[in-house]
């Protein structure tokens, strides 16, 4: 049975892992070897919703399956080391969208409703703080999970080009909390 709760900073270590093999695993079959080591350098860990406590753990039998989070900030997607992308200024619920954000699955438990999970836990999350959309920005391997919980195409774009590489990315939404 899966489980969640917020994760903190003791998880640290245990996420960056999980974020690394699902990069290096899950993209496979949607980007080739030089879009995945470019994606390394673009995706991972964002402490600041570690720190917001927005960031959750999804585990089964104390085994981490998933983790993911949504953010009152603007920064769109990212990790720590991707300071380029960063921006913490607040959002307004009254017109601006909550984003969803760094979700990732153990390929162990991939297909396993960990990502609905998630999913559902970030949009109630952000409804009652009174937000009326998320956005997030999906990799090509996460678009099939994003459409079938409702989410749709708002622009197909790309990260900023790592050592010339670009990694194909799609910026998604969708209404919450009865909006």
């Amino acid at each position: 049975m899966l489980t969640h709760r917020l994760a903190v900073e003791a998880d640290l270590p245990a996420l960056k892992a999980l974020m690394a093999l699902a990069i290096d695993t899950l993209q496979q079959g949607f980007l080739d070897e030089a879009q995945i080591a470019a994606s390394r350098e673009v995706m991972g860990l964002d402490t600041q919703l570690v720190a917001d406590r927005t960031y959750f753990l999804v585990e089964e039998d104390d085994v981490l399956a998933g983790c993911g989070g949504w953010s009152r900030r603007a920064t769109l997607y990212g990790g720590d080391h991707s300071t380029a992308l960063r921006d913490a200024a607040l959002l307004d619920p009254a017109t601006d969208a909550a984003r969803v954000r760094a979700m990732y699955t153990h390929p162990g438990f991939a297909r396993r409703g960990v990502g609905r999970l998630i999913l559902s836990l970030c949009e109630a999350a952000a409804a009652a703080e009174g937000y009326k959309r998320v956005q997030l920005m999906a990799t090509l391997s996460g678009e099939p999970l994003y459409r079938s919980c409702g989410y749709q195409e708002i622009e197909r774009t790309a990260a900023a080009p790592v050592n010339g590489v670009v990694v194909p990315l799609i910026l998604m939404g969708k209404p919450i909390g009865g909006a």
